[in-house]
């Protein structure tokens, strides 16, 4: 006896959008800098490197971006070997090059030229599998910008504090 099956269509589930991982933050540029714009760049990196900030082996700390003819190479980012190496080892500090649109190198030229402008990379996270690195076009601040930051934030915590209290109470 033969059964008779209807074709339906065969819809293909579409993959999930992932939110990024974050696998670094650079919380002292926030700190020392004003930021103006943000960009998001790839990083041409080792396959030991890669191993290794995913495991999070990554320091963002003092470093910084520069534009060099027409690319954008990033300097001071400090990736610990990769803790299962062969053979395969890679330098910590070495610069590492930047993947961004010419259009975006054009601007960044354009801006950095400016006194007192400098790119800081803020985030390094994981996008759909691959290393992106957040960079920012910043301002330096002076000492009494630093001061009004803190206060801000010593007020904001005071005003979480009150509220929490208040809601406990109840």
């Amino acid at each position: 006896m033969a059964t008779h099956q209807t074709s339906q269509p065969k819809t293909t589930p579409k993959p999930a959008e992932k939110t990024p991982r974050l696998l670094a933050d650079n919380r002292k540029a926030g700190f020392d800098y004003e930021y103006l714009e943000q960009w998001e760049a790839g990083v041409v990196l080792l396959g030991t490197e890669v191993k290794a900030i995913r495991e999070g082996r990554v320091n963002l700390r003092d470093s910084y971006a520069r534009v060099e003819g027409s690319e954008v190479w990033v300097y001071n980012i400090h990736i610990s070997p990769y803790s299962h190496r062969g053979y395969a080892e890679h330098e910590a500090l070495r610069r590492r090059k930047l993947l961004l649109n010419r259009a975006e190198i054009r601007k960044l030229i354009g801006k950095v030229t400016e006194k007192g402008l400098t790119l800081v990379p803020t985030r390094m996270y994981l996008k759909n599998g691959r290393v992106k690195l957040n960079l920012a076009l910043a301002r330096g601040k002076k000492a009494h910008d630093k001061r009004e930051t803190i206060k801000k934030r010593e007020a904001d915590r005071e005003t979480r504090a009150a509220v929490k209290e208040r809601v406990t109470r109840r």
